[in-house]
């Protein structure tokens, strides 16, 4: 949903990616010193287009697009993986024609979870657009970095590429519904303010086809492609004002159900763990929507893991209310606590969850879980 949950550090990360390019533009001029840029709003009345949508809007503050999902091994082992790239648009002044100017910052984040290794493998990326190396383009999804692509191909599907430390993602996530557009036909409200809101749409129960190369273990060291299906989850979300004064952080899940539907539900969290907004959609497999209002959204800690590295303490069992249905999510592995203090500067928990409704296990999810280890902010706001 609302990103790989980095987006709301993103302006911290500014400044420090401007402190790491800075000496290669400066003799352009200095970044800092040029007319800031104004950033587009978010408002209602704004209808969402395919396949032009899919793409980059660079007038916005931030972007990111979101895969998750869950693998299965030839030998019926579960994964789980995450990919995201960030867009986020700098203030720099957009005249400036330097080629070294850092009008856009290029973010990515990838992730395993492997319940052999126990614990969240992952890596990052950052750095600013420019010399076809680093971009997010308009009108359809493509992104780079390095190495790392999401691409989306002319009949809808996507390729994605992560060669990243200690393992590989090569997928391919394709389509079998529509997109989903959250909120208000895809304007979603995350406060109580009309401007605390993002554009957003989702693309779940994408059918999964490629390989990985997993961590090695202790006692083998090889590492090898290995063949994988499954299902996905894909959010593209754009925003330019995100998250309201007393925000700490949220709670989030997207669940792809066996029998076809989609669920996704999210709460803002004040510090005392109170909702300060709170949304949830659930689509049916026969293309039903209900959506539900912030008084009928709730999650509930079950159980909570302690992480041995920050100390923060993690819900990572919950139940999920929506209306009159009551979800229970369990984790795939309780060690999903993902550090991006090498780019993004936040530290949360992201991971496969399993999906269950009086005791029988009705579909998969990831669940992310913001702000247990420090509230995000969203710089100057």
């Amino acid at each position: 949903m609302l990103c790989g949950a980095a987006v709301v550090a993103l302006t911290a990360a500014f400044t420090g990616a401007f402190n790491v390019v800075s000496p290669a533009f400066a003799a352009g001029g200095d970044a800092r010193a040029s007319t800031p840029a104004a950033f587009a709003a978010v408002t209602p009345d704004h209808p969402l287009g395919f396949p032009a949508d899919t793409g980059a809007h660079p007038a916005f503050r931030t972007e990111w697009w979101y895969a998750t999902g869950w693998l299965n091994t030839p030998d019926n082992q579960p994964l789980g993986f995450q990919i995201t790239f960030f867009r986020s648009a700098t203030g720099h002044d957009t005249a400036d024609p330097s080629a070294f100017a850092p009008s856009q910052l290029i973010i990515a984040h990838a992730a395993l979870s492997d319940p052999a290794i126990g614990h969240l493998v992952h890596d990052q990326r950052i750095a600013r657009e420019g010399f076809g190396l680093a971009y997010a383009k308009p009108a359809n999804t493509d992104v780079k970095l390095d190495g790392w692509k999401m691409t989306r191909a002319a009949d809808g599907h996507y390729d994605v590429t992560a060669d990243a430390t200690g393992f590989s993602l090569h997928l391919a996530l394709t389509p079998t519904q529509a997109p989903l557009l959250q909120g208000e036909r895809g304007y979603s409200r995350k406060g109580p303010q009309p401007e605390q809101a993002s554009y957003y749409y989702s693309e779940p129960q994408l059918r999964v086809t490629g390989s990985v190369v997993r961590p090695a273990v202790s006692g083998n060291t090889s590492q090898q492609a290995t063949t994988v299906t499954g299902t996905a989850w894909l959010d593209h979300e754009w925003s330019s004002t995100y998250l309201a004064t007393d925000a700490v952080g949220w709670d989030w899940v997207g669940a792809n159900l066996k029998d076809g539907a989609a669920l996704m539900a999210f709460k803002m969290r004040r510090r005392d763990g109170g909702a300060i907004w709170a949304h949830a959609t659930l689509r049916q497999a026969d293309g039903q929507i209900t959506n539900f209002a912030p008084d009928q959204v709730d999650f509930t800690p079950v159980r909570t893991w302690r992480s041995p590295r920050t100390g923060a303490s993690y819900p990572v069992s919950m139940t999920v209310r929506t209306g009159a249905l009551t979800w229970q999510l369990d984790p795939l592995i309780d060690d999903q606590e993902l550090d991006s203090r090498q780019s993004t500067g936040a530290v949360y928990w992201e991971g496969a969850a399993r999906v269950s409704r009086a005791n029988a296990e009705v579909g998969r999810a990831y669940l992310e879980l913001t702000g247990y280890a420090d509230a995000l902010r969203m710089g100057r706001q």
